[in-house]
């Protein structure tokens, strides 16, 4: 409970709730789109040279276990979350899969939330976690996004979508610092560590305040997706955590390496995922997948579910 509680403490998370009141109360604050996406590139190449230094030092025997366990949710979790808004929530077949894309990839915001939130906890993650952030990025939006091209229904080009996602400017931040960091290792790395380390936190805050203002705008269209997405958009998370957290015991992880695994597995992308089913799916509805990923999802990973998380692992792991 102290863990849940704590959390709400967090410069970054009162930075996420500032940015909701800031445009619920229509102030005129605004971050220049230029300082976002400046602070979006430090926040990628920051995580991925951290990662790749880290990975420097990892043997390969405690990491490939890990990695195939991330792999394997990234297609399990798709499929899970297809079915139950097919099925249980009668979604049709191209929303079902524009959603299920969302959930099958990851939020890097999420995980550098969780890793920040484990950090202040005194908890030290495995340096790899970066990688897993990539390797879980893609297969899910692949496998979401192949139902409906197999049902011959989604209209849009599988092929240019598949594109778009592996040469999005997350994954070329992430895996582009994850080699130079594995290549410089940690003693070249100490050159530029007080710009990507010491500030890393600082511009964690300004990057919340902005996601704030971006999610207040979106909780209007929680009127328009039901109960069911609402509730879909809590219990599906915390679903794929409760399973990335005991997969990731299985396969190895510290209980702080398996509490930002569920931050992973059960947050919803909202950069590679949109920008993917916006091809791939051009007739899914935006209301849906980035109501439920951005205005449902990510808010409650902040406030809830990382700290729950950690409990959960805390409970498994003992």
């Amino acid at each position: 409970m102290d863990s849940l509680l704590s959390n709400f403490a967090s410069p970054v998370v009162l930075a996420f709730v500032l940015g909701i009141v800031a445009k619920v109360v229509k102030s005129d604050l605004e971050i220049p789109r230029t300082i976002y996406q400046g602070i979006s590139i430090y926040l990628l190449l920051a995580i991925g040279l951290k990662g790749g230094v880290e990975l420097s030092k990892t043997p390969f025997n405690e990491f490939f276990l890990p990695a195939g366990i991330t792999l394997f949710l990234g297609v399990l979790t798709p499929l899970i979350a297809f079915a139950v808004l097919k099925y249980i929530g009668k979604m049709d077949l191209t929303n079902s899969a524009a959603v299920a894309a969302h959930y099958g990839s990851v939020s890097v915001v999420t995980f550098i939330a969780s890793v920040s939130y484990l950090e202040a906890q005194g908890e030290n993650p495995e340096g790899f976690m970066p990688t897993l952030v990539a390797i879980l990025e893609i297969p899910g939006i692949i496998v979401a996004l192949l139902i409906p091209q197999i049902a011959n229904k989604n209209g849009g080009s599988f092929k240019k979508a598949l594109h778009e996602v592996i040469t999005g400017s997350s994954i070329v931040l992430l895996l582009g610092g994850l080699i130079i960091g594995y290549i410089a290792g940690p003693v070249k790395f100490e050159s530029v560590s007080p710009f990507f380390v010491s500030g890393f936190q600082g511009a964690l805050v300004i990057f919340l305040l902005e996601l704030g203002m971006v999610t207040a705008k979106r909780l209007q269209d929680l009127r328009k997706v039901g109960f069911f997405l609402v509730g879909f958009g809590i219990l599906i998370p915390i679903f794929h955590g409760v399973l990335a957290i005991w997969l990731g015991l299985m396969a190895g992880l510290s209980i702080a390496g398996a509490a930002v695994l569920a931050a992973m597995v059960s947050s919803g992308s909202y950069i590679a995922a949109p920008a993917a089913v916006r091809i791939a799916l051009p007739k899914a509805s935006p209301t849906l997948y980035l109501t439920a990923s951005l205005g449902i999802t990510f808010p409650f990973n902040i406030a809830l579910g990382i700290p729950l998380y950690y409990v959960i692992a805390q409970w498994l792991g003992g």
